[in-house]
């Protein structure tokens, strides 16, 4: 008797479901694929976005610093904060890490609520290199983070311009495409 009234029961349901069906099939559905419109929160976006931007090239950078590409090791935004000897241990790399990763949390919230409306790779690469000035030429040498640029070596300096560059454009390019129409210009301009 339970299995008979279990047939009922899913016989009910499917009737049900055949009215529904019947009731939408001349309805378009409101939606279609591609057309979504959904909107970022700005500042959860951007605290990500530091996050993985500190944690990714922070990583990179220390792999720079133990392949001697670069003499400046990762702990460099801790310099102020710790002693000198400090900065040259394992728990000073890490500190350093964790330092870097506060630092693009912070420039990737400034990025995101002032210049999110800008297109393109280049903002993104300015905005990098802004960041290799202030650190390496105005404020990093005055603070004791870094060197002043007559004393670092050439690698040091090309490795340190180029990470700053592309660390901007990780953080600048993201914020383009999430808050413009990048994502929509680039099929049409690949003829797709």
């Amino acid at each position: 008797m339970t299995e008979h009234t279990s047939e009922q029961t899913s016989h009910k349901e499917n009737q049900r479901a055949d009215k529904g069906e019947q009731k939408d099939r001349g309805r378009r559905p409101t939606q279609r694929q591609g057309q979504a419109h959904y909107f970022t929160k700005p500042f959860p976006f951007a605290v990500e976005l530091g996050f993985f931007a500190g944690f990714i090239w922070g990583g990179l950078h220390w792999l720079f610093y133990l392949l001697h590409f670069t003499t400046v090791p990762l702990g460099f935004l801790a310099e102020p904060f710790f002693k000198h000897n400090f900065i040259y241990t394992a728990a000073g790399h890490l500190t350093g890490w964790l330092f870097f990763i506060v630092f693009s949390v912070l420039t990737s919230l400034i990025y995101t609520f002032t210049l999110k409306k800008w297109k393109g790779p280049l903002p993104g690469m300015g905005y990098g290199i802004f960041w290799w000035l202030i650190i390496f030429v105005l404020v990093g040498p005055k603070l004791d983070m870094v060197k002043p640029l007559n004393r670092l070596t050439w690698d040091s300096i090309i490795t340190e311009f180029c990470f700053f560059l592309l660390w901007g454009l990780f953080i600048g390019y993201t914020v383009a495409m999430e808050f413009t129409d990048e994502r929509k210009r680039e099929p049409e301009q690949a003829g797709a």
